[in-house]
């Protein structure tokens, strides 16, 4: 035993070192370090620290005390009673409703405390992140220029422009912040939508309560799919009941359920569920031992709650663009202040005294960092995210709406995504006579009396009718809601999966058999799983009409009450696909003769057929069978101190044994209506769309012809070309040489070529073939397992596949969390939902919409900051630099710029958010992430050297025009005359200080306005990349924007409001601009607009032209 507990501690050891290094396994790594202490706990005998303790050392504490409370813990080691007597529950009709009531209310819901966030750590970073931290600069040199020694006087302008940029401080702050509260909002509204239900007993009834109800004592009732509410300690478990503790283990292997102690350690014996593990075969019961944040999962919450949170890649890409931005601003500061010392302040020492180099420099600063960029971009994402709301699209992440753009390959699983999940049984075959539903109704109506016993008068096909009816029936585990059985069978709400709904449909369509169902008794069961695809269900008669199953299905078949011996028998009903039940098949029961016949080759050619003609037409084919299943071997060897697991050993073994095929039946699932034109929009997008399915082959791929998916008549490839592509001599030459030149981040593949793969084939790919596979267009994989469907992913994403996979099941759930996009179904399981990044509320055709919001987001982000870039950083650094550098004053003041970068630019910038599509954006192939940046050259290049340049020419001409006409000094008076101005040349009556003051403040109020309407040509222009504004006006429907005129007129009271208010002018220095320059930058406006149409014309015109190349 010692060596067993050295060997399991030594593997553990391992794992914590491989999951330390792997990133994102918080959970993981905290569970098996608190499983290490608690193993060392039980090996030393003391508490204390250990040496696998963490190396952050004010959690050495915290986990010493989580350590002690597993360390005692106890519960999974108390017998069933003993359970029951410590938290007075009845073991088998649990707690009543008044004490689990009075429970509830004394020690709170079943709910994890929520993280509570550092709200210090957050306001910090909102305050000081980003270009904050460098506008705090400019605020601390604002105050320190605004009083003695530096200004003495004291400057209130310098006052007044600390306080204004504290305020763009706030005013990204409150976005930012904002921003978050939308995205915790969101998150909120999904978390909402996951199925927080279970099953508990209460005064012997089974209720279905909200997990959150739960108390302390209550008996829990767990079946496939279902996550675990609370940490319970399991009374009964089926023999085939596992759990998936990946969550908290961070390992794939399902652990197998107990109700007996496996472990001394608390956290590795199997009779404990864990919350928030999942129940992924078989079902069982559990009493509450911990709940909320005593549980495992809710202490483990605590430890991991210091995680830092990945970056999404918007974010690493804003990032980078604000890394650029600030460096070429301290490049500029840095150069003009090396300027200052070396020249300026020995030749010029009045021209720029410090404060005004101090000045000077926060004014670079403020002129280069475009503040708005923040505030514009955080409403960019708000509005799409708003949007996809809107088309019933919910993204937990900005990262999953980024991705979804650059997304190349969908997996979609066939069931319940591709199909309505409606399934109904079409066709009905013995192996010697098929027929269909209706016409079996037609003969039990004429042949038996409703709701009568079975009788061996009873003809012989009635009789071999009455077992593939009943069969349906007992090896099934849906029922009829109780709320809908007075509606017709069609109508009727099942609750249960699709296919056992289909089989429970049909057996109340042939005949009632409310009378029959009752003569069997259920003794045993092996529910269906995606390994064994297969369920199987035992059965015995019941007391009362012991001579219905002997009439049915022997002489030799026992009932309830009877003494057991060697030769009685219990009834086997296993049902599955044809492939995958008929090896442990050596007869069939005849439908005319209602005998067993020996199963021929003959025979099982005849089942072939039948099976291909289903499949063909698009129908899922199920084989029912019987067998037997000898209890009394069971007996002994439950006597004899034999484990569950050798007990359902041998239930499999006997049941799948010598089994007789009873019939088959056809089940058709009808494909979404808006499917077909899903898959061809996807295709349109640049996405090859691919079938992921545990359905029979040819039955997917005739689902695949139905749906579009398979775009040609001719029949699929499979492995066998795979294998031998000779065989076909689809390529010619090599296939590296077929695909075309290789492009980082682009998959390559045929075009029109279409494969079927199943399940076992994938297990057999080499590497090399697997290249072959991933170059097909059109892909069906059938009879896929949770691991096959995991290994399609990841093979996709090794050659430069953005992978999306859809899917509403718990076998979804691994290929969902590893594929970039995960897709699930709001009506899927809960497990799926949680390990999705998107969840669909409405119908299918939400994929291609979310794709091209995925797109839309990215392109108007650009928009975005190609916008603000010409006016908000390029065009107020030149006044600057001209002011440094050429000596002349300075055309443009840092209150002036502040105003453009968060007010006036602003407003047009939310109306380009709510820009539409330039062209189909689903025309286009998806966005390579590997070389298309959400910054590139071409917009700095677009922004800065050509529509920035023009506006500042024209800024800084209007400027220097309205100098010269009102105080007769121009430009070449000006230039290199570094505060040494002849002021002779002035107009008469124009003094010095009036030219110092009234003049240029008022001539820099000029280059403002000009600047803010030379915006409206920009803004008209960069909402159309390639298209003339004559072809996508803002006004016609298919772009209607009226909300830019909206933005524009906003902008013109902004900046009206800036010049003409008095108690403005006063303090931060601007003055009235004159009519005349209110309309001369109208023009300059319309050149701005021409300039660029004339860009884009060429681009049209001569799209392999040098201009073309580098247009953004």
């Amino acid at each position: 035993m010692s060596a067993d507990k050295d060997t399991r501690k030594s593997l553990a050891m391992v794992r914590t070192q491989t999951l330390e290094r792997a990133q994102g396994n918080a959970v993981p790594i905290e569970f098996r370090t608190l499983s290490l202490h608690v193993t060392e706990t039980h090996r030393s005998n003391k508490t204390g620290g250990f040496k696998y303790a963490p190396k952050d050392k004010k959690k050495v504490d915290e986990y010493a005390s989580e350590t002690d409370f597993f360390a005692t813990a106890d519960f999974h080691k108390l017998s069933t009673a003993e359970i029951g007597l410590r938290f007075n529950s009845d073991s088998t009709q649990g707690l009543a409703r008044a004490e689990a009531a009075r429970r509830l209310q004394t020690n709170g819901p079943n709910m994890l405390e929520a993280r509570r966030p550092n709200y210090f750590k957050k306001i910090f970073w909102y305050i000081f992140g980003g270009f904050c931290s460098v506008l705090w600069v400019g605020v601390i040199t604002f105050f320190l220029c605004w009083r003695p020694p530096l200004s003495n006087p004291p400057n209130p302008t310098n006052l007044a422009l600390a306080l204004l940029v504290i305020f763009v401080i706030f005013l990204q702050a409150s976005f930012s912040a904002f921003q978050d509260f939308s995205t915790a909002k969101v998150m909120s509204s999904i978390l909402d939508m996951i199925p927080a239900e279970c099953y508990v007993f209460r005064e012997g009834q089974l209720v279905k309560i909200s997990a959150s109800q739960l108390v302390a004592g209550d008996r829990v009732h767990l079946s496939l799919g279902n996550k675990v509410p609370a940490d319970l300690r399991l009374i009964e478990a089926s023999s085939d009941a596992r759990f998936d503790r990946a969550v908290l283990t961070g390992e794939s292997e399902a652990v197998d359920a107990s109700v007996e102690v496996t472990d001394d350690n608390f956290l590795e014996s199997k009779n404990i569920a864990f919350m928030g593990t999942h129940i992924i075969q078989g079902s069982c019961v559990g009493i509450v031992i911990l709940k909320g944040s005593n549980t495992l999962m809710g202490r483990i919450n605590k430890l991991t709650s210091g995680r830092k949170e990945k970056k999404t890649i918007i974010q690493q890409e804003i990032s980078r663009f604000v890394q650029i931005i600030v460096c070429l601003t301290v490049f500029l500061v840095i150069l003009i202040l090396a300027v200052w010392l070396a020249w300026i302040r020995r030749e010029y020492p009045k021209f720029m005294p410090t404060a005004t180099l101090l000045v000077t420099l926060m004014g670079c600063v403020v002129a280069f960092i475009p503040e708005g960029m923040p505030v514009c971009v955080s409403l960019t994402l708000l509005m799409i995210a708003r949007r996809m709301r809107a088309n019933n699209i919910l993204p937990k992440s900005l990262t999953t709406v980024e991705t979804l753009g650059c997304v190349n390959v969908i997996c979609s699983d066939k069931t319940g995504t591709l199909t309505e999940n409606k399934m109904f049984v079409t066709t009905m075959a013995f192996l010697d006579q098929e027929s269909t539903p209706e016409d079996a109704q037609r003969k039990m109506e004429m042949e038996t009396t409703p709701k009568a016993l079975p009788q061996s008068s009873e003809s012989p096909q009635i009789l071999a009718l009455r077992q593939l009816q009943i069969s349906t029936l007992l090896c099934n585990n849906s029922k009829f809601d109780p709320e809908t059985i007075h509606l017709p069978i069609a109508e009727r709400n099942v609750l249960g999966d699709a296919t056992d709904s289909a089989l429970l449909r049909f057996s109340a369509f042939v005949s009632d058999l409310s009378t029959i169902s009752p003569c069997f008794e259920r003794t045993n069961e092996i529910p269906f799983n995606s390994r064994n695809k297969w369920m199987m269900a035992v059965y015995q008669g019941s007391a009362e009409h012991p001579e219905v199953i002997k009439t049915l299905f022997g002489s030799d078949m026992t009932h309830a009450g009877k003494t057991l011996d060697e030769k009685d028998s219990q009834l086997v009903f296993v049902k599955g696909a044809p492939d995958v039940l008929l090896p442990y098949c050596t007869s069939y029961l005849s439908g005319t003769s209602n005998t067993p016949q020996q199963l021929t080759e003959d025979e099982i050619t005849e089942l072939s057929r039948i099976q291909q003609a289903w499949s063909r037409r698009g129908q899922r084919v199920l084989m029912l069978c019987k067998g037997r299943y000898n209890p009394y071997l069971a007996g002994t060897m439950a006597q004899s101190g034999s484990s569950s697991a050798a007990l359902q050993e041998d239930l499999t073994r006997q049941g799948l044994q010598d089994l007789c095929i009873i019939g088959m039946l056809g089940i058709m699932d009808p494909p979404r209506p808006e499917i077909t034109d899903t898959i061809a929009q996807c295709r349109r997008a640049g996405a090859r769309f691919f079938m992921v399915t545990g359905d029979f082959g040819l039955t997917a791929a005739a689902i695949a012809k139905q749906i579009g998916l398979f775009s040609s008549n001719i029949e699929p490839d499979t492995y066998d070309d795979i294998a031998d592509p000779s065989k076909k001599g689809r390529y010619e030459g090599s296939l590296e040489d077929s695909l075309g030149e290789f492009e980082p981040g682009r998959p390559r593949f045929h075009s029109g070529t279409s494969l079927v793969l199943t399940g076992p084939e994938i297990t057999k790919l080499s590497p090399g073939e697997w290249d072959q596979v991933c170059a097909y267009e059109e892909i069906v994989f059938a009879r896929t397992s949770p691991e096959q469907k995991l290994k399609i992913v990841t093979e996709f994403q090794q050659r430069e596949g953005v992978v999306a996979v859809t899917g509403d099941g718990v076998n979804d759930a691994p290929a969902l969390k590893a594929a970039d996009v995960g897709v699930a179904i709001v009506t899927g399981s809960d497990v799926a939902i949680e390990a999705a990044d998107l969840i669909l509320l409405g119908g299918f055709d939400s994929i291609p919409i979310s794709m091209r919001l995925g797109r839309l987001v990215f392109q108007n982000l650009q928009k975005v900051i190609g916008y603000l870039l010409p006016a908000g950083s390029w065009s107020e650094i030149w006044p600057v630099l001209i002011n440094t550098f050429l000596g002349t004053p300075l055309p443009l003041s840092s209150f002036l710029m502040i105003i453009i970068c968060c007010f006036t630019d602003s407003f047009p910038c939310t109306a380009l958010v709510m820009e539409q599509q330039e062209f189909d954006l689903l025309s286009l192939p998806p966005r390579n992430a590997k070389t298309e940046h959400l910054i590139t050259a071409r917009i700095y290049l677009q922004s800065y050297v050509f529509i920035g340049s023009c506006m500042t020419f024209f800024s800084e001409m209007l400027f220097f025009l309205f100098i010269k006409e009102n105080t007769g000094l121009g430009f070449q008076d000006l230039v290199f005359t570094f505060g040494n101005i002849d002021y002779s040349k002035l107009k008469p009556g124009i003094t010095q200080e009036e030219f110092d003051t009234t003049w240029v403040y008022t001539g820099q109020c000029v280059t403002f306005v000009a600047l803010v309407i030379m915006q409206w040509g920009n803004v008209l222009s960069i909402r159309n990349r390639r298209l003339s504004i004559l072809q996508a006006d803002p006004f016609r429907k298919e772009r209607r924007n009226l909300s830019l005129f909206v933005g524009m007129i906003a902008s013109l009271l902004m900046a009206v409001l800036v010049t003409e208010v008095k108690p403005i002018q006063e303090v931060m220095l601007t003055g009235s601009v004159p009519i005349k320059y209110w309309l001369l930058p109208i023009p300059c406006a319309f050149a701005i607009l021409l300039l660029d149409e004339t860009r884009k014309l060429i681009v049209r015109s001569f799209p392999n032209s040098i201009i073309a190349k580098l247009a953004w």
